[in-house]
């Protein structure tokens, strides 16, 4: 099978991550996978490991006609049986293109967001929608994504949910004294009640609730310290929130981490605070099978990826009270090592990477299955 996926960039993000390892794992198993990217943007291109080529579209604006002809015409090249675009943005760029190049491959469009930023994000919608409706098939991360979408007749010709999945091998638990030299070279002392949170510093990811929490649990006697792992616009704004609650010394923030498994190894919990947006997290998937309990704002599909109380916690998206009373309950190391082996057992048995790509391999064998038979049936191909 011959396949092309699309994503806007290749910058840090789920979606990206998620395309990457498709791409990686369909390329093992034999499949010829092309990956190309609309935007400048490649953070993450040293991941790319299984894709027969990559191409950059170097699109110097929103809408690129020589980005989309560009695209055209490695259609033509290569004519996949299915082009995979990641979200509605590289969506309009594949579905110009294969209209351009007039290759009849299945469009499969993977769709990693719930509800939308803005003003402008909804009136984008608004001639993104008629993409799904074209699309052979969309693919949700989760039942409340589909859900959610449906009721507001974003569709496509077929509709289907395949959690995201991670590598259970690669995302594995570390050993007592690999945890403890990452905490020493962080600075962390043994007693230290670490609370990772590995997110982009957006405003949605909503950094400040933990700096709140943070203080909250040091008010109470728990030496909670927050280690935030990423980079972005709000860095000053978490950082003036932790000087003014007086814990600045506290939190830590960690900058862009091309290798973030040492740093989750060091804590001792993991929390993700966002305001919207968060569909189906793989950064809590991977804090999962390192065997990290994880305290989730509910919402999203994070009530399908955790049970509350049994391998993590779920608090009302804002609540910085229930998110402090659950961090609390995890300060107890019994607590946190029983939720967190429970956590490590979920995800090996739920959302394993494995299970992921023979979902989706199956998916656009019958994708490809079906274009070719609408396309060699007369009374199918009027109705495309």
């Amino acid at each position: 099978m011959r396949l092309v996926f699309v994503t806007g960039a290749l910058n840090h993000g789920g979606a990206e991550r998620h395309s990457i390892a498709l791409v990686n794992r369909l390329g093992e198993r034999g499949h010829e996978c092309h990956a190309v990217y609309v935007k400048d943007g490649a953070a993450q291109l040293s991941r790319l490991r299984g894709a027969a080529s990559t191409t950059c579209l170097r699109a110097a604006r929103y809408l690129d006609g020589r980005s989309v002809r560009a695209l055209a015409e490695l259609l033509s090249k290569c004519s996949p049986g299915v082009v995979v675009a990641a979200n509605a943005y590289a969506a309009m760029y594949a579905r110009l293109a294969l209209r351009l190049s007039r290759v009849r491959a299945a469009l499969a469009i993977t769709y990693h967001t719930t509800v939308l930023a803005d003003l402008k994000e909804r009136l984008q919608m608004l001639y993104y929608r008629p993409l799904f409706w074209s699309a052979d098939c969309v693919v949700f991360v989760c039942e409340a994504q589909r859900r959610y979408w449906l009721e507001r007749r974003l569709r496509g010709r077929r509709n289907e949910v395949i959690y995201n999945g991670i590598d259970p091998a690669a995302w594995r638990p570390r050993a007592d004294d690999e945890a403890a030299a990452a905490r020493r070279r962080l600075g962390l002392a043994d007693e230290d009640f670490v609370v990772g949170m590995c997110a982009l510093l957006r405003p949605e990811k909503n950094h400040v609730q933990m700096v709140d929490a943070i203080a909250a649990l040091r008010a109470r006697g728990v030496p909670a310290r927050a280690l935030l792992i990423g980079e972005g616009p709000t860095r000053a704004a978490i950082e003036a929130r932790a000087a003014q609650r007086g814990v600045a010394r506290h939190v830590l923030i960690t900058g862009m981490q091309e290798e973030v498994r040492p740093l989750l190894a060091a804590c001792d919990a993991v929390a993700l605070c966002s305001t919207r947006v968060e569909t189906f997290s793989m950064a809590a998937l991977e804090a999962m099978a390192m065997a990290r309990p994880v305290v989730h704002a509910d919402l999203g599909g994070a009530a399908e990826m955790i049970t509350h109380g049994a391998d993590g916690y779920l608090f009302p998206v804002g609540d910085t009270p229930a998110l402090v009373a659950r961090l609390a309950e995890l300060a107890l190391p019994a607590a946190r090592k029983r939720m967190g082996a429970a956590a490590r057992a979920s995800v090996a048995s739920r959302f394993a990477e494995q299970a992921m790509v023979e979902r989706y391999e199956q998916l656009f064998l019958e994708l490809e299955t079906t274009r070719s038979i609408r396309e060699t049936s007369p009374r199918l191909r009027g109705a495309n």
